[in-house]
């Protein structure tokens, strides 16, 4: 097992004290770095403590320094290399469902679930499955998809929605969140179809909560998905499985997405800004309004810019004040 190159944590302001106490007698070199309350440095070692209260380290002797510095003297408690102890539910056998594309004008809606059980979560250890969202290279989400897909004991599917088929559910669902649930509960069904693949057979389905209502997925759940435990928890990314479904979604958006590109002969910039608002209206100039609906989310306010169309009044969102009478 490769020892560790890098490391983060949030220390308080007594551990952040004590840490920087330990570098100066230690003969650390001092420098500065923007945000950072400070940092420091030897040849084996870089320490830098952020305002927000995180602390990064990186280097050839951060494995070392957690095990002999931070955890005794600073943190007072032993973690590297126990964490499956202190937290047993790491390796449980579960699903993981993540979705990409729903916040992108042009592109499909890609929902992928994953099941992982104790080998798996081994294999990917030290390989750097992490959320989609914290890998900026195409190229890595691609060599990180198949690696996962690779994995013995893991089983895998994607439900890709292209934009056809998403304008017409969203036109007859008018909800991106009853969209979402009816995507994650359909994923959760094609895995559990897979359940003979699965040894041992999950505990729980894990997804991040993106409705206020947790009903909102329950109720969309299928039969096989209704045999099974959902957890809906908000950074639920920072479960492996999760994070690993997040991956195979990214890898199927962006796969998708430069297919669209390739069909239409021209760039379709990610998310929604000023150069996807542009590309919208390039796009409808040369293949017109009626073909939109291929390529983008109609309702988007990008379509109706794009189109020359009126936005309606943006409506400002309050939380609801009123109560229940006793």
């Amino acid at each position: 097992m490769k020892p560790l190159t890098s490391h983060t944590c949030k220390l308080t302001e007594a551990q952040a004290k004590a840490l920087k106490d330990y570098l100066q007698a230690h003969d650390y070199e001092f420098r500065e770095v923007p945000y950072a309350r400070y940092a420091a440095a030897n040849d084996k070692l870089n320490v830098v403590f952020y305002e927000s209260g995180k602390l990064v380290l990186q280097g050839k002797g951060t494995q070392e320094f957690i095990e002999f510095v931070l955890e005794p003297e600073i943190l007072k408690e032993a973690k590297l290399g126990y964490e499956e102890i202190l937290n047993p539910e790491l390796l449980i056998p579960r699903l993981g469902v993540d979705e990409s594309g729903k916040g992108d004008f042009f592109g499909p809606l890609c929902i992928a679930g994953v099941y992982v059980n104790e080998s798996v979560v081994r294999a990917w250890k030290d390989v750097g499955v992490r959320d989609s969202k914290n890998i900026s290279s195409d190229k890595k989400i691609k060599e990180l998809a198949e690696l996962i897909r690779d994995t013995p004991g893991c089983v895998t599917t994607v439900v890709p929605i292209g934009n056809e088929a998403y304008n017409r559910l969203y036109t007859k669902m008018r909800s991106v969140n009853t969209l979402l649930a009816w995507g994650h509960a359909r994923v959760i069904e094609n895995l559990m179809g897979q359940k003979h693949h699965m040894n041992p057979p999950p505990i729980r389905a894990i997804s991040d909560q993106f409705a206020s209502n947790k009903d909102t997925v329950g109720k969309a759940l299928m039969s096989l998905g209704r045999q099974i435990e959902l957890v809906q928890r908000h950074k639920a990314e920072e479960d492996i499985a999760v994070a690993a479904a997040s991956i195979l979604a990214r890898h199927e958006f962006v796969s998708r997405l430069a297919d669209l590109e390739k069909q239409f002969g021209m760039a379709f910039p990610k998310g929604a800004s000023a150069l996807v608002d542009k590309a919208a209206k390039e796009f409808v100039s040369r293949y017109g309004a009626e073909n939109l609906p291929k390529v983008a989310k109609m309702h988007f306010r990008t379509a109706l810019r794009a189109q020359g169309l009126p936005e309606p009044p943006k409506v400002e969102w309050r939380r609801s004040t009123t109560r229940k009478s006793a």
